[in-house]
């Protein structure tokens, strides 16, 4: 079974368009999408009506910190958890959206699980309160969150693969675009994708991932897409020009 894996869209239409089809053309069986499909970007309804589309279709799409401050419970003043220099884009974004959509997002899993693999947004251990996972340390404590032996989260922005022996010593590996890495059965696991829609790693392709349970192999993948687009519609709908800057250098 393979399972495409994407996270962090941030309502960038040029980037969600590219992974796709480049998943498409690699094929898989299942896909997980692992939250914030809103904010930052200028294309929210569009990128939900795509995350719709694919969820009645079968795929798996989990709630993000953006979903939360975004959807139909969340605060009318934008979201009281979310940082003073994102408040802009999402008071924008919650104009964007109809009732509709806010509900949807409001009524999205926080975790859910695909065969062997637990899927979150942003952890397991607590992933209604938005922690990242920074390092070794975060990821140990998601691994013991559950029993599963592999286990994805988005939320970081940046790709990411750690492992966790038997005897609790945890280690890392640094993902190269492309690359099968064979998971140890004798290890537990923990990947981040990285981010489709605002990578954040110097890179300003999109983030996506492809884990293949019958060989236990997970390939991390980067895909360039028109970013200098996405940038200028963002300048377009009047957001600020920090947000655009951060796509054209993947920071």
């Amino acid at each position: 079974m393979k399972i495409a894996l994407m996270s962090d869209l941030h309502a960038n239409r040029q980037a969600t368009e590219a992974v796709w089809q480049h998943l498409q053309h690699l094929g898989f069986d299942h896909l997980a999408l692992l939250g914030d499909y809103v904010d930052y970007g200028a294309d929210p309804t569009w990128v939900i009506e795509f995350v719709r589309q694919r969820v009645s279709e079968g795929a798996l799409a989990l709630k993000g910190n953006h979903d939360e401050a975004a959807g139909w419970a969340g605060p009318a003043e934008g979201g009281e958890r979310m940082a003073e220099h994102v408040m802009a884009s999402l008071i924008w974004t919650r104009a964007q959206l109809s009732q509709t959509d806010r509900q949807w997002l409001d009524a999205l899993p926080l975790t859910g699980r695909i065969g062997p693999c637990e899927i979150a947004h942003a952890n397991t251990a607590k992933p209604g309160q938005w922690g990242y996972i920074h390092s070794r340390l975060e990821a140990t404590g998601s691994l013991y969150a559950t029993d599963a032996n592999y286990v994805f989260c988005g939320h970081m922005h940046e790709q990411r693969l750690y492992h966790l022996t038997g005897t609790g010593k945890a280690g890392e590996f640094a993902p190269v675009d492309g690359v099968g890495i064979p998971l140890s059965p004798a290890r537990r696991w923990l990947a981040i994708p990285g981010s489709v829609g605002q990578p954040r790693d110097g890179n300003p392709a999109a983030c996506c991932a492809l884990f293949d349970t019958d060989t236990a192999t997970l390939t991390f993948h980067r895909v360039p897409y028109d970013h200098e687009q996405a940038a200028q519609r963002i300048l377009d709908a009047g957001l600020p020009a920090y947000m655009a800057e951060r796509l054209q250098h993947g920071r």
